[in-house]
């Protein structure tokens, strides 16, 4: 019986795919040692993990219990948050963030953990709109932000959006697949007025 519980569990975290390897591959190259680094969505705490054989200091964040323990389970510190809420008296040089962003219709939204982790709302910019509207108040000075997107959640519309709050974005990595292409974006708090 525990067996099926801890299966069951499993299911409702998300575990590292195609996204997750090009986040994390991209963070290796990007953060060194002694980066303070918050990894938003942690999930399993892949991407943390490999942050931290980079010989950064991580912290994962996650809004799913399940997701928390799993990263705990993986060797990762971490916090049951939504988002960079629990953050704002602390400062971190990287914030990766591997968001939920397929699109899905308001009729296919399912209520459990999965969800959490999977849909963007309906343009798939549900999750990531209010990460950029937040992430600039635990980012330290010269800080910056890897944030994975998808062409399904259109690129540039998050790039506008991350212009409107102070951040430059450019795309530092990208994987084509079948059905969208991925992109890591750095974002860096704009140097124009």
């Amino acid at each position: 019986m525990t067996d099926l519980a801890e299966r069951r569990d499993l299911d409702q975290v998300y575990q590292p795919a195609e996204d997750t390897r090009l986040l994390a591959e991209t963070a290796a190259e990007c953060v060194g040692d002694g980066d303070r680094v918050l990894d938003v969505g942690t999930g399993s705490g892949y991407v943390a993990s490999v942050a931290e054989d980079s010989g950064a200091d991580v912290v994962g964040a996650d809004i799913n219990p399940l997701a928390c323990q799993e990263a705990r389970e993986n060797g990762v510190p971490v916090v049951q948050a939504n988002l960079t809420d629990p953050f704002r008296n602390r400062s971190f040089d990287v914030v990766l963030f591997n968001p939920p962003y397929l699109p899905t219709p308001p009729a296919d939204e399912r209520n459990d953990w999965m969800e959490y982790a999977l849909s963007g709302g309906e343009d798939g910019r549900a999750v990531i709109e209010p990460f950029i509207d937040g992430v600039g108040r635990v980012l330290a000075s010269g800080g910056e932000v890897l944030l994975l997107v998808s062409t399904l959640t259109d690129p540039d519309a998050v790039v506008d959006f991350a212009a409107d709050y102070g951040f430059d974005a450019t795309e530092i990595a990208s994987e084509k697949h079948a059905f969208e292409r991925l992109l890591v974006l750095r974002l860096q708090r704009s140097t124009d007025g």
